[in-house]
């Protein structure tokens, strides 16, 4: 493939960007840096009632986020800009009077009452309304295909309302291409003239994507299924106006949990996971949804379960840096069906990335988290990370797994205690504190031998040793390797934590 590939991701800012469209971006990017090609964000707001303060900002933050910055987009490298359509509205009316001037578009001027009359007239005779071929030069609606030139005009300097509608063809097949779904056959006689401008002087999605993505020279268009349907309709318009189209790619849906709709705020809202990568608090009712960042997900966690909703490398793999993605990424290798979300999944991955971490990394984030560690040397914190990190999720999951290494106990489990706690348990626990008390080179190592001696020389049970120890220096019945503990805290510590518990008994 040529090293002028160009793709765009073209979200509108109507709210937070859906971890949906991340994967957007994501098998964008991939596909740009896999060809040596750019990766442009285009802003599409031209539907102005649903524009959203804060959300352009929020899309190119989250973006960053995952490490999959733009190339070309609003106020970056703008070579081929503006990037927002709304900076681009002069452009656009002129093409649509080029397609009218060819004979592909026209002029319509019914208004939304006549339009429902007509829909409520086909219902009754067990009909669907379809504005097109069927009925556009009947009479019954009022366009510039029935209209003469001079009507058209006075209605237009009378400053009527009109639309611009595309004029699909008739009595054709449309064979189109996919590079996912493959080969497609569309009856044009099923199509409707859809609207490419609209009367507030703005153009609709199709005209303005189909010319936006001519001007930037997009080379592919990948994007959600929900376009599929668009796709006849944005073929037709690369030939009416006599331009080569992009290739089109339509990625699957991806699915809920359940694996039947898809995947929606509300689904992760219902069962506790983000369907947002970043925090969004809504400006206009304060409400706050969460997100994959303030969640301890990793960046390299979620795009690499996103990467995976859809696309499949074809081998066992599953943990792939973004440059191993790039590298492997193909789109030939994307499913057709929808990707069932899997939250378990993800927290999967996190938990693998979660390994890969540097401790002292870690143990930095640890402690922003928790005021208990504000004195503590983070090298310390960095040792107990590493001791319990492969039992964590996340860096919030630290802290029920290492509080003992901070602090003494101030209770036992109670059911730990009633399974642990014996007549002899304080006599033996005694003796283990006097061994703790010789040990003077004071290593995991000699700790074990000298400990695990004591009890083969007199035939005592593991158990019965290392359970109450447990307990004393953690005060349950958790935690990594006990002599890890041990060497941790401390000879002393050990020791006042031996004696505290053989005091409560």
């Amino acid at each position: 493939m040529s090293k002028n590939v160009r793709v765009r991701f073209a979200p509108s800012p109507t709210g937070p960007l859906h971890i949906g469209g991340v994967r957007t971006a994501l098998f964008n990017y991939l596909f740009a840096k896999k060809h040596g090609g750019d990766f442009v964000l285009r802003i599409e707001d031209t539907d102005q009632n649903r524009y959203v303060e804060g959300a352009e900002d929020y899309i190119i933050e989250a973006l960053n986020w995952c490490n999959i910055p733009f190339d070309e987009g609003p106020n970056k490298n703008e070579k081929f800009g503006p990037y927002r359509q709304s900076e681009r509205k002069h452009l656009y009316k002129q093409y649509a009077d080029i397609l009218i001037a060819k004979d592909k578009a026209y002029y319509a001027f019914d208004t939304a009452e006549a339009l429902d009359a007509e829909r409520k007239n086909h219902e009754a005779e067990g009909k669907t309304f379809i504005y097109n071929w069927h009925n556009r030069e009947k009479g019954r609606l009022v366009n510039s295909l029935v209209l003469t030139a001079e009507e058209t005009q006075a209605k237009i300097d009378a400053g009527e309302n009109y639309v611009i509608r595309f004029k699909s063809p008739q009595d054709q097949t449309l064979h189109l291409k996919d590079i996912i779904r493959g080969d497609i056959s569309i009856d044009t006689n099923t199509l409707d003239d859809k609207v490419l401008f609209k009367s507030d002087g703005m153009p609709t999605y199709h005209l303005a994507n189909i010319v936006d993505d001519y001007l930037m020279e997009i080379t592919h268009v990948i994007r959600g299924e929900e376009w599929l349907p668009s796709l006849a309709l944005h073929q037709l318009l690369y030939d009416a106006f006599g331009w080569k189209a992009p290739e089109f790619a339509h990625l699957p849906l991806i699915l809920k949990p359940t694996g039947k709709g898809k995947l929606s705020k509300r689904d992760g809202d219902k069962l506790g996971f983000p369907v947002f990568p970043l925090e969004w608090e809504d400006p206009k009712t304060g409400d706050i949804s969460k997100g994959y960042k303030q969640d301890g997900y990793f960046r390299e966690a979620m795009v690499n379960f996103l990467a995976f909703l859809g696309w499949n490398p074809g081998t066992e793999q599953e943990l792939f840096s973004l440059e191993n993605l790039v590298s492997e990424f193909d789109l030939a290798r994307v499913n057709k069906a929808g990707a069932r979300f899997d939250p378990d999944k993800t927290k999967w991955f996190n938990h693998q990335y979660m390994q890969q971490q540097l401790d002292l990394d870690l143990a930095e984030s640890f402690k922003a988290e928790r005021s208990e560690l504000a004195e503590i040397d983070v090298n310390y914190i960095a040792l107990v990370v590493g001791l319990i990190k492969e039992r964590a999720t996340f860096v919030s999951d630290f802290w029920d797994l290492s509080h003992f290494f901070f602090s003494a106990p101030t209770s036992y489990d109670e059911k730990a205690s009633k399974k642990t706690l014996k007549e002899d348990t304080a006599e033996i626990m005694q003796t283990v504190s006097e061994i703790v008390l010789k040990t003077n080179d004071f290593t995991v190592e000699n700790l074990q031998n000298n400990l695990k001696s004591w009890i083969k020389d007199n035939e005592i049970g593991f158990g019965k040793v290392m359970m109450p120890l447990r307990l004393a220096l953690v005060g349950a019945l958790q935690g990594p390797d006990v002599f890890d503990i041990m060497f941790m805290i401390g000879k002393n510590e050990t020791v006042n934590r031996i004696k505290a518990l053989i005091r409560s008994l």
